[in-house]
Order: structure tokens, then sequence, then C-alpha cells
């Protein structure tokens, strides 16, 4: 199990006795994230469909392919959100992307950049990897925020990327290479 901690927080992977935790949390926060990713059907939202999702994750990290943790205050151990290390491409490429969603009441206080930068930490020192990328809405000045605070870099827009709720929306692709960390 791969643990990481910050100042603040530390990081590691959900298991089955986080799950209903991780189900209020979606819940929670499920008007909030649905700006910003798909809308997702009722059933995402309930603890059968997360347990699937958990082995789910658990067998794209034995792949190599995806590194998942739950956020957590250290002061508390509240769940506050959850960041990822996905689509991992070995040599040449030695890249992957990151992704993370925060709680709406954490927001704003410093967190996804705590969280951001120890999993970019771990990505370039402890996993090795050469690039790190991000996509982000061009809506989402928060994510923009922290992207650009923890020095990634935007290299464009990717026009009608995704299709979020009905329509296809333009992203902007954020990059680090493990020199600039």
């Amino acid at each position: 199990m791969i643990l990481l901690k910050s100042e603040r927080l530390y990081f590691r992977p959900l298991g089955v006795e986080d799950v209903d935790l991780f189900v209020q949390l979606l819940r929670r926060n499920r008007d909030f994230w649905t700006v910003h990713e798909p809308r997702h059907p009722e059933s995402f939202y309930t603890r059968e469909v997360q347990l699937e999702k958990l082995a789910e994750a658990q067998a794209q990290l034995k792949l190599g392919k995806e590194y998942s943790w739950g956020i957590f205050l250290s002061d508390s151990n509240e769940l506050i959100g959850s960041i990822s290390i996905y689509s991992i491409r070995r040599l040449p490429f030695s890249s992957a992307y990151i992704g993370y969603s925060l709680d709406y009441s954490k927001t704003m206080q410093g967190f996804g950049t705590e969280a951001v930068t120890a999993a970019l930490r771990f990505a370039f020192r402890d996993f090795g990897l050469h690039r790190m990328e991000a996509l982000v809405s061009p809506r989402n000045l928060a994510s923009i925020k922290v992207l650009e605070k923890v020095g990634m870099q935007q290299e464009g827009r990717l026009r009608q990327n995704l299709f979020i709720n009905g329509v296809w929306e333009d992203h902007f692709l954020y990059s680090m290479i493990e020199d600039d960390f």
C-alpha cells in the first residue's frame, strides 16, 4: 500500500471500510462536481457501484496503470477528496495524467495545491515518471489556479475533448516534466 503525506494531509488507497464515507462525499458534492464532469446516473452514488469502482481501481493498481488515493485531513482523519495518477504509460512515454476532486467545503484553503504537489512528488521522485499531464475545463478557474501554482504549464486547448452533460467541452492541457518539479 502506497501512502503519501504532506503538511496537513495524508493520502491512502480507499478500502472497503471507506466506501460509505466516499459515497457521502460523492453525494454531498454531486452538483458542485457535475459542472466539470459528466453527470452520473443515480446508481453511481450507491455503495454497490462504488465497491465495483474500488475493485476496478485495485485491478488498475496491480497492472501498474493507476494509483488512486483518498485525501484525508491529518488532524481529524476526515475524507475530503480523492486524487489519482492514471493512464500511466511506460517508456518511451513515461507519463501519466493527474486528476483530483475536493469537497466543496474544503476548497480555497490550499488543500488542492498541497494534494497535487504530493502526488507530483510521488510521480516524479518515487515512481520515476518523466511527464505529468492534466486536463481542465476552461471554466474551472480554481483548478487552473492549482495547476499553475504547482508549476504546471498550459500547452494548449483541446477542442471538444470531453462530452459533459450533453455538450462537447473544450479542455486545457497542462503539463509538467520532472526537471521542472
